[in-house]
Parts: structure tokens; C-alpha cells; sequence
């Protein structure tokens, strides 16, 4: 499946609705992280990874692990615009025995490669599902997307270590770079703390081949997975830099809204900004 960038922005900005309405309606849930992060999922799910949703379980998938778990409703939005599961579920969202738990479990949700929500295990999990592939000589692809505030964990640094030292160049790692973590400490300007500064150089010096793009264009994006496709004996990092609750203006870059959940009126003036005729 290819879809044409009008499509996709439309498909983006029906999983933003889906992901304030479904936690406006849980009564919790995170906003402003899967916010930032919907417009690379929806390329993926649509555009780059060979996947099937009627066969979740396909040996020969192309695999995908979310290492920032707690951006769950923003991956559960779009597998269900995907046809993982019917949109309807999504009311059931952290809800007790749903398939869609507030950070992502394998063992419920087929489509979901790894269980995730400690940061910083995730990459790990990825980098080792890269390496399995390449020892059994199989060539499905495995992505993987971590935080910004996530890459302050010690854990990530050692995937980092390692994948490079296995020269796994079948892993392609994003990084939501939307400079603005929950927690911080305010600056002179009395803004946040940038979680990581300069991550291309950071990435690099781990020897991974680093593409740094707006991580809400999407022909940017179609170029670096382009890129990424071509790139020989290194692990690819994609640095996505980003809008910390892209799309709503009153939530833009406001770190309160990592995990709050929108009053009646907040939900309706957002729905009305992502208005798409239903």
C-alpha cells in the first residue's frame, strides 16, 4: 500500500481526533507525545513497512517496536485506520481486559512485536530482534521509535553500542525528537530543558548513519527511508524533529499536556481545529 501525501495527511490527522477523543473518553492517557509522533507512524504503517493485517504473524513482516511506550493510543490510532482492529475499539482503551492496555502488550494485541513501557528497553528489544534476522539470514527490516526524553536512559546507549558493533544495517531507529519531556527544569527563559542536544552528533559518534529530517513532512520522510534502504554495515537513525502535541494549537508545545485529559470543552475546540468532515 502507497499512499499519496494528501492521503496520508488525512489519515494523520484522523488518528489525531482518535487519539484525544479516545482519551478524553478513558479518562487518561498520554496526548502530547503520540501527537508528535502520529505523522511518522502513519507513514510507516502506510507507506514503508511490509505488513499485512490480516496476517499479523507473517514470518516475513517487517517488524516494529515502539520503544516510548507510553505513546501507545498514538500506534493503537493508527493500526486501527490500518485494519489491525475495527476503530470502534479504541473506546477501550485502558480498560480492564482490553486488547489495548496504556502501554503496548504482545501477548494481547496481535500486530504488536514487543511489550513495551520501561523506557529505554525497547530499542534494545529491536536491536536484538536485528540481530536474530541477520543470523538466520532473513531479510524483513526492523524499525523502531524512541523519545527524545527517553534517550537519557543508559540502556539506549548500549543498543547503540551494539548495533553498530554488529553492523546491523537492517534496523532503522526514529527518534521523536520534540524537545520536551514531562519533567525538566526551567531555564532562564523559563522554558523546558532540551532532553538531548544535538543528537546527530551523538548518534553518529555511536557509528550509526544518521538522517535528520522534519519528522511532519512527509516527502522528507519518504527520502530518508529511501536513504536508509541503501545504507550498507551501519544501523540508521533517523533524528525526527517534531511538535510536542502537533496539530492542536492550545497543546503545542506545552509540556503539561504529556498526560492530561482534556475537559468537554478542550475536546471540542481540538476536534473542531482537526476538523475533517467527520
Amino acid at each position: 500500500m502507497t499512499l499519496s501525501t494528501r492521503e496520508l495527511i488525512y489519515k494523520a490527522k484522523k488518528a489525531r481526533r482518535h487519539v484525544i477523543e479516545t482519551v478524553h473518553y478513558a479518562g487518561a492517557g498520554h496526548i502530547g507525545g503520540p501527537m508528535s509522533a502520529i505523522d511518522l507512524l502513519t507513514y510507516l504503517y502506510f507507506n514503508e513497512m511490509n505488513i499485512d493485517p490480516t496476517d499479523p504473524r507473517a514470518e516475513n513482516r517487517d517488524r516494529f517496536v515502539l520503544s516510548k511506550g507510553h505513546s501507545a493510543i498514538a500506534l493503537y490510532a493508527v493500526m486501527a485506520l490500518r485494519g489491525y482492529m475495527p476503530v470502534e475499539e479504541l473506546k477501550t482503551f485502558d480498560s480492564l481486559n482490553s486488547r489495548l492496555q496504556a502501554h503496548p502488550d504482545m501477548n494481547t494485541l496481535p500486530g504488536l512485536d514487543m511489550s513495551t513501557g520501561s523506557l529505554g528497553q525497547g530499542i534494545s528489544a529491536a536491536v536484538g530482534i536485528a540481530l536474530g534476522a541477520k543470523l538466520q539470514h532473513k531479510d524483513f527490516r526492523t524499525y523502531c521509535m524512541i523519545g527524545d526524553g527517553e534517550s537519557q536512559e543508559g540502556q539506549v546507549w548500549e543498543a547503540a553500542d551494539i548495533a553498530s558493533k554488529y553492523r546491523l544495517d537492517n534496523v532503522v531507529v526514529m527518534l521523536d525528537n520534540n524537545r520536551l519531556q514531562q519533567f525538566g527544569w526551567n531555564g532562564e527563559n523559563g522554558s523546558r530543558e532540551i532532553p538531548v542536544t544535538n543528537p546527530q552528533k551523538r548518534w553518529e559518534a555511536f557509528g550509526w548513519h544518521v538522517i535528520t529530517i522534519d519528522g511532519h513532512d512527509f516527502a522528507e520522510m519518504s527520502a530518508a527511508f529511501h536513504e536508509a534502504k541503501k545504507v550498507k554495515g551501519k544501523p540508521v537513525m533517523i533524528v525526527a524533529n517534531t511538535v510536542k502535541g502537533k496539530g492542536v494549537s492550545f497543546i503545542e508545545n506545552a509540556y503539561l499536556w504529556h498526560s492530561r485529559v482534556p475537559s468537554d470543552e478542550e475536546l471540542n475546540n481540538a476536534l473542531a481545529e482537526l476538523n475533517i468532515g467527520g
